[in-house]
């Protein structure tokens, strides 16, 4: 009885301390952003900014100065535009083997020359079919996949649109903190197979002191927050099981 009382302390602390770590933003692109910068600088931190512009159509790599990306399989770029975000973007329409980990290859790494652990970016066309549910997921340095965003409708994936017009569409844009360390690669990829997916526009990140972020709220999550725990779990799980 003390060692399962003791077992279940130890699980309680280390999910608590994974949530005081580990934060993430889904939303439209102008609350998203404003989300963003706010976190980073509640962290003491200096957020910085690339418009993605003038990208080849079609390329292998594209370098950014700070970083270079690359697509997961090795294979070729091609970038676009799409509605009102705030640059070019790159096609990353999921395919594989399967969800989570298995449409890992359909997506696109940011390799960086300094180390990161604060990671944002703009993303279209999400969440307009293909629901069981759509996932999107960002890893650091190939850990374990954060969900950060998930959609069972497609209202789900709607939003106002930054150019304030007051329409809606389906321009969002998502981010990973993890301040339990710095990290040189960030993954981005999503798995609704049969959905056009765009990942782009502007990217923001940051490097935060280890515990810097904030803690979680005290209020209790609402069902899409438990829904993202959910996720999490779900695909550390099957990070594991491919090992």
């Amino acid at each position: 009885m003390k060692l399962a009382l003791m077992g279940a302390c130890a699980l309680a602390m280390s999910t608590l301390m994974a949530q005081a770590t580990t934060l993430t933003v889904y939303d439209g692109v102008k609350a998203g952003k404003q989300k963003f910068d706010a976190t980073v600088a509640a962290a003491d931190g200096v957020v910085k900014n690339d418009v993605l512009d003038d990208l080849p159509y079609a390329s292998d790599s594209i370098d950014r100065g700070d970083y270079t990306i690359t697509k997961n399989d090795g294979g070729t770029l091609y970038s676009t535009t799409y509605g009102t975000l705030s640059g070019q973007v790159l096609g990353i329409s999921p395919a594989g083997t399967g969800p989570g980990l298995g449409a890992f290859g359909s997506g696109i790494t940011f390799t960086f020359k300094d180390k990161v652990n604060a990671f944002g970016f703009e993303v279209g066309d999400w969440a307009t079919c293909c629901f069981l549910p759509t996932n999107l997921y960002i890893s650091f340095d190939g850990g374990a996949p954060i969900l950060v965003g998930s959609a069972l409708d497609p209202s789900e994936g709607q939003f106002p649109s930054q150019d304030g017009n007051g329409s809606i569409v389906y321009e969002i844009f998502v981010a990973a903190f993890d301040d339990t360390g710095s990290f040189g690669t960030v993954s981005f990829w999503g798995d609704g197979f049969g959905e056009y997916l765009v990942a782009g526009g502007q990217v923001k990140y940051a490097l935060l002191d280890e515990g810097s972020l904030p803690p979680p709220s005290a209020v209790p999550l609402p069902a899409a927050g438990l829904l993202l725990m959910g996720g999490i779990a779900a695909a550390a799980g099957l990070r594991l099981r491919r090992r």
